[in-house]
């Protein structure tokens, strides 16, 4: 079975935009952290519904205009252990 991850709900990490770079702080961990596309949909398509990288991949594409659904699964699964080491999402 494929991994499936989890992201903290939007309320435990408020961001805001600036220059094309998200700064979210993320309130169970107590740090701030600036990130840039597309970490914060990814993000967004976690809070609190558990997804493997296919199903964050279908996720993103039905929000926003994505091309080589290929590729992105490569790019979703390295930003995927970014952000696991980084604490902003953890395996389900």
């Amino acid at each position: 079975m494929a991994a499936r991850f989890v992201a903290d709900p939007l309320s435990d990490r408020p961001q805001i935009e600036i220059d094309g770079f998200a700064i979210l702080y993320h309130r169970p961990s107590g740090m701030t952290h600036v990130v840039a596309s597309p970490v914060p949909e990814m993000l967004a398509a976690l809070a609190g519904d558990p997804a493997d990288v296919g199903q964050i991949v279908t996720r993103l594409a039905a929000e926003h205009d994505l091309a080589g659904e290929g590729a992105l699964e490569a790019i979703v699964a390295a930003r995927l252990e970014e952000l696991e080491a980084a604490g902003l999402v953890r395996r389900a």
